[in-house]
């Protein structure tokens, strides 16, 4: 082949390459959507439709919030309320919007050692674990649960400390498998916690107090401080979760025949 003609061809690759490269939206969010499968389901319908692929980094909610402040995805999809209006009144996230909700249980031995299921309240089973000194395996990694573990056992007026209470530095998944293994109690979103009951023995020892309640939103983070973020791409996101679609899949997804999350913005 001369010259001229493998020049060609190269420039014909390249220019081809370039026509029909992938858009990439980056997204941030907490493990237990990752987790739960929620994300498989979701995500597919999305890219087809508007062609394009998103990467998804699941961490911790802090985690996920910081990584969001600082400009390295486009959109941050979490379950922090606090945590994240703090980050909208300095100007890093913009079009928060509600997305669906869960709850958070508290699971742990089949045998209930402790009489959790009879307690009347959050703060009251916790206060039955750290009596018994029960093993506690917390999230420990400033995650959206590992916030609403600390302000729980606030609101039960106890610090946990001493050898039962271990912080893991886990996502969800891991901490229910060290949880299983200990035979520990833990604090865990109702939808990882159904996604993972037939991969574990433990069981719900308590649920059903207002506190547990579990919002999600959706955020895009700011262009006017990160310009080279996709906003536009993260505009379509933001409408398709909060969406009429987005919303009938999230209503729609279940496992074992049980509802993981359920919608608000679409009622």
């Amino acid at each position: 082949m001369r010259f001229n003609e493998w020049l060609m061809m190269a420039l014909l690759s390249v220019n081809t390459s370039s026509v029909f490269a992938v858009e990439h939206l980056k997204l941030s969010t907490t493990t237990s959507t990752e987790n739960s499968g929620l994300l498989a389901v979701l995500h597919p319908v999305f890219e087809e439709q508007y062609g394009v692929k998103i990467d998804v980094i699941a961490v911790g909610t802090g985690k996920a919030l910081k990584i969001g402040a600082n400009g390295d995805v486009d959109v941050v999809f979490v379950h922090a309320p606090a945590a994240e209006l703090k980050y909208v009144e300095q100007g890093d996230f913009i079009v928060r919007k509600a997305v669906m909700h869960n709850d958070f249980v508290i699971v742990g031995p089949k045998n209930n050692p402790d009489g959790l299921a009879q307690s009347q309240s959050a703060s009251q089973a916790l206060q039955l674990i750290a009596k018994s000194k029960t093993d506690f395996i917390s999230r420990g990694d400033d995650s959206g649960t590992h916030k609403k573990e600390k302000a729980l056992w606030q609101a039960a007026g106890l610090k946990p400390k001493g050898s039962w209470y271990i912080q893991a530095g886990q996502g969800m998944g891991a901490v229910l498998k060290m949880a299983d293994e200990k035979q520990a109690y833990t604090l865990t979103d109702r939808g990882t916690q159904i996604a993972y009951a037939d991969k574990i023995s433990l069981v719900v020892s308590f649920e059903g107090d207002e506190a547990l309640f579990n919002p999600y939103h959706v955020m895009a983070v700011n262009p006017e401080k990160h310009r080279y973020v996709n906003y536009g791409l993260a505009r379509k996101y933001i409408e398709f979760v909060t969406g009429e679609q987005g919303q009938e899949i999230i209503t729609n997804f279940r496992i074992q025949d049980q509802q993981l999350f359920y919608p608000d913005a679409v009622k």
